[in-house]
């Protein structure tokens, strides 16, 4: 007898092949939420930055600025992930996401050059750039919405595409970043520090790549009286303070700064040993020693203010002990007080400032030659001041004062192995 036949089993659906590169509809729509929460981050910090902006430079009115500090953070780290994301996942439309990643970095190193040469209009350009921040968010949803609709996610999923990780596309932008972005940004940081260096020393200084540079100017007179503008760094290497020192006429009359103090109100010797060790260089006290009449022509620490002895008698002990205690951070946090901004500019440059004129006119009925060798925030109100009573540049001569590089701090270590090997 046969056995009973089966009932027949229909054959089970092919199993499709895995395609490569394909994202799964759960990482498509998380990718979508992220970008989505990106814009819309991106959009919130444009409007209120533009109206803080708004109300700031109509009506100096700061009351959206901490909000909109808190919104601008939380964008840029959204940003940041965006971007760095852009490495691992092409499907990501880098045409509509590389200008609002990128845009809150632009904004930082953008307006570098306005806090250099416009200050007193930096408020009306920061409402520009907020502006623009403003119009390239609208931009930007008006193309991802395909027209003026909102609808959530602000990102659709099927602008992104299907393609998932290339190791091609990981590199490119690896390469990009530190062959082409990075250096850019690190040579246009350094520009804007040399054009700052230059603009606010009024030319006295000069930031090159090999190093800091000081312009000594000399100014003379009708009646042939000449005045050597010095802008002095408190360190720096050893051999600029030499071949200054020796630069120096032995007819000269030499008007040195430096604050006295008779009343004994500083706590802490001022002081740059600490940095100047750390850095390999020279302190000037110790090493620039000039030849001819040497006079002080600096105040005294009672003419400052109490604000300026108290941060003066702070900073000095930040830098005897080297290092920042709890008591001086919390001292550092507090709110300096109403106008001390200007008390603080007052006391260490337009006092100062005023002293020194008063004895270079006193002095220039003994020597023919006067030699000023202060720091150089100094110069510029000082050249002013003296080209009011005739006197006129007729020669600059430049010096080296910090060398970049290890160099400095092995050519200071040789001398003084030098000189501690010399005989005595």
């Amino acid at each position: 007898m046969a056995p009973p036949s089966l009932p027949s089993v229909p054959p089970l659906p092919p199993v499709p092949p895995l395609v490569r590169g394909r994202k799964s509809p759960s990482a498509g729509a998380g990718l979508s939420t992220l970008l989505s929460v990106g814009l819309a981050l991106f959009l919130v910090d444009a409007f209120l930055s533009f109206a803080d902006d708004t109300f700031i430079a109509l009506f100096d009115l700061h009351g959206l600025t901490s909000l909109r500090g808190l919104v601008s953070f939380l964008t840029l780290l959204v940003a940041l992930l965006i971007y760095v994301l852009m490495a691992f996942l092409p499907s990501i439309p880098k045409r509509l996401f590389l200008p609002l990643t990128i845009f809150p970095v632009g904004v930082i190193l953008g307006i570098i050059p306005f806090l250099i040469y416009c200050y007193d209009r930096i408020r009306w350009i920061a409402w520009a750039f907020s502006f623009c921040q403003v119009l390239l968010g609208i931009g930007i949803l008006y193309w991802v919405q395909s027209g003026w609709k909102l609808q959530w996610p602000l990102v659709p999923e099927k602008l992104l595409c299907s393609a998932g990780f290339r190791w091609r596309n990981f590199f490119k932008f690896l390469l990009m970043n530190l062959l082409i972005l990075g250096p850019a940004i690190m040579v246009y940081i350094g520009v804007c520090a040399g054009l700052a260096v230059d603009h606010f020393s009024d030319g006295f200084l000069s930031l090159r790549p090999a190093g800091l540079t000081v312009r000594v100017k000399k100014y003379v007179r009708a009646d042939g009286h000449t005045i050597h503008l010095i802008p002095m760094i408190h360190i720096g290497d050893s051999q600029f303070y030499r071949k200054l020192s020796a630069s120096f006429p032995t007819n000269s009359i030499t008007l040195m700064e430096g604050v006295t103090d008779e009343k004994e109100l500083l706590t802490n010797r001022i002081s740059y040993k600490v940095v100047a060790s750390q850095l390999g260089l020279a302190e000037q006290q110790n090493v620039f020693k000039p030849q001819g009449q040497v006079i002080r022509a600096d105040v005294d620490i009672a003419e400052f203010n109490t604000n300026t002895i108290n941060l003066l008698n702070l900073v000095m002990r930040v830098h005897a002990g080297g290092r920042l205690d709890p008591a001086t951070i919390a001292t550092l946090m507090r709110p300096p007080p109403p106008g001390f901004e200007k008390e603080l500019f007052d006391d260490l440059l337009r006092k100062r400032n005023r002293h020194l004129l008063g004895a270079i006119q006193a002095r220039l009925a003994d020597s023919k030659t006067i030699m000023v060798p202060w720091g150089a925030a100094h110069m510029p109100e000082i050249a002013r001041e003296i080209g009011k009573s005739g006197f006129h540049m007729a020669e600059t001569k430049e010096y080296m004062a910090i060398r970049f590089g290890s160099s400095s701090k092995a050519r200071n270590d040789a001398e003084e192995d030098g000189k501690a090997k010399a005989p005595k």
